[in-house]
């Protein structure tokens, strides 16, 4: 991942993709910072239904579920491209 790179996986209590997301980013050490959607209407709405969602800041690079370790990876370390 290029520096400076703010990684966020949104996510709710309960979830367990969204468990199973946290383990493959501490497995591949990217820190990253969980946001729980159900704190923010807006967040409730837009991904409701798809988390969990690695998304990364100010880019608006996201990777929605399903992916293997290699797919996150991948995704965590490309290019800036806007996908």
């Amino acid at each position: 991942m290029e520096p400076g790179k703010s990684v966020i996986l949104y996510t709710r209590p309960g979830c367990h993709l969204c468990e199973h997301v946290e383990t493959l980013l501490h497995r591949l050490n990217f820190a990253f910072q969980p946001v729980d959607i159900e704190t923010d209407p807006g967040l409730e709405k837009e991904y409701g239904l798809r988390i969990p969602v690695v998304h990364i800041a100010g880019t608006g690079q996201e990777l929605a579920f399903p992916f293997d370790a290699g797919a996150l990876s991948e995704f965590l370390t490309r290019p800036g491209e806007i996908q």
